[in-house]
């Protein structure tokens, strides 16, 4: 699964769309043709994710093992998929270390499902309120 790595790879998926779960939080934004072309780890097509877990959460093993926890669910529901040349950062919740794995599935399936159902009904939220 590629992963973004540098900090304005990250930065650059803010503002995006989110949806939230009580497990995660997690930002899409889809890239533009030139950002894919360029050089880099950005040659790649598809998607590619980012995880986040701050030290409020707990100690280094801790982190680690919710980072693991979510890298596995996001990629047993993201290799049937195809989500299109898209960046996402997921930042984890303390609930992503007890809550049970199908359980965890599931918010995967339905965030993903939802950022993407989302896309025709943003745009008519921004016309109307230019409209109005």
């Amino acid at each position: 699964m590629p992963t973004l790595k540098a900090r304005s790879e990250f930065l650059a998926v803010r503002g995006g769309r989110r949806q939230s779960t009580p497990a995660f939080l997690i930002e899409m934004r889809e890239r533009s043709a030139s950002t894919t072309r360029g050089g880099g780890s950005s040659d790649f097509g598809g998607a590619r994710f980012g995880f986040t877990i701050t030290k409020k959460i707990g100690n280094a093993v801790t982190r680690n093992r919710i980072r693991r926890r979510l890298k596995a669910a996001f990629a047993a529901e993201t290799k049937a998929k195809s989500l299109g040349a898209c960046d996402y950062v997921v930042v984890a919740r303390h609930a992503a270390l007890d809550r049970p794995f199908d359980q965890l599935l599931g918010d995967v399936s339905r965030a993903l499902t939802a950022l993407h159902s989302v896309k025709s009904r943003h745009g008519d939220r921004a016309d109307k309120k230019g409209s109005a």
